[in-house]
């Protein structure tokens, strides 16, 4: 029986709808990043009240802080994410043949890990400091790795998924595993104190752009 490849898509594609998804995210990618970098008081003092309570929680709930930092330092670590990328992109090619698609996939994963970088080198916000940390990052706070890693990689597998045309339950299944995925990865850091609330919001926000973005490219060479 012929088996449909993931070049292939076996229904119409959405990518006709992504144009005002990505000028909306870019707006607000743009608006927030830019009242980080003049640091808009309220806005700062938002973050800095979310994070001081966050960080009395994280010392009072041990037992929730530890199961967190397991789950930001291995489940949800951005190597973590970036392996998955690169395991789906080798299926694509050796069960799929889909080659184009694989570069694609592992492209886009390293192009926003480089924006990421670049943004934090640009922005170098500092990152909440405690005379009791629970946790320790590196490198500057905005945007969140984490945030932004799981949302690119995520966005790209499930958007391939759907193209492939999933049963029901695997979807919906795939789709709960992605949103607490992303939205967990967002909790744990802001409740370990090594980010504020608005580098994982930026994260998200910047992730979702990169997915929308390369969903137009993927449609605008594959048709």
């Amino acid at each position: 029986m012929h088996t449909q490849s993931v070049e292939s898509p076996p229904r119409p594609p959405a990518e006709r709808r992504t144009a005002p998804w990505a000028g909306a995210l870019a707006l607000c990618s743009v608006l927030l990043l830019a009242l980080v970098a003049v640091r808009w008081y309220p806005l700062m003092n938002l973050d800095g009240d979310i994070a001081e309570t966050t960080h009395r929680w994280a010392v009072d709930e041990t037992g929730v802080t530890h199961a967190f930092r397991i789950l930001t330092d291995w489940v949800w670590d951005p190597w973590t994410m970036r392996i998955l990328a690169a395991a789906v992109a080798i299926w694509l090619v050796w069960r799929r043949a889909a080659r184009w698609t694989a570069v694609w996939l592992v492209a886009t994963c390293a192009l926003a890990t480089v924006a990421q970088q670049s943004l934090k080198a640009l922005l170098d916000r500092p990152r909440p400091v405690w005379p009791d940390p629970v946790d320790s990052a590196h490198y500057a706070a905005y945007p969140s790795g984490h945030a932004m890693t799981a949302t690119v990689v995520c966005g790209l597998l499930l958007w391939l998924l759907h193209r492939h045309g999933p049963e029901r339950t695997l979807w919906r299944t795939a789709v709960t595993v992605a949103v607490i995925s992303v939205a967990g990865v967002g909790l744990t850091r802001v409740w370990l104190g090594v980010h504020w609330a608005t580098d994982v919001i930026g994260g998200w926000l910047l992730g979702a752009l990169v997915v929308v973005l390369a969903v137009r490219v993927h449609a605008r060479w594959r048709g």
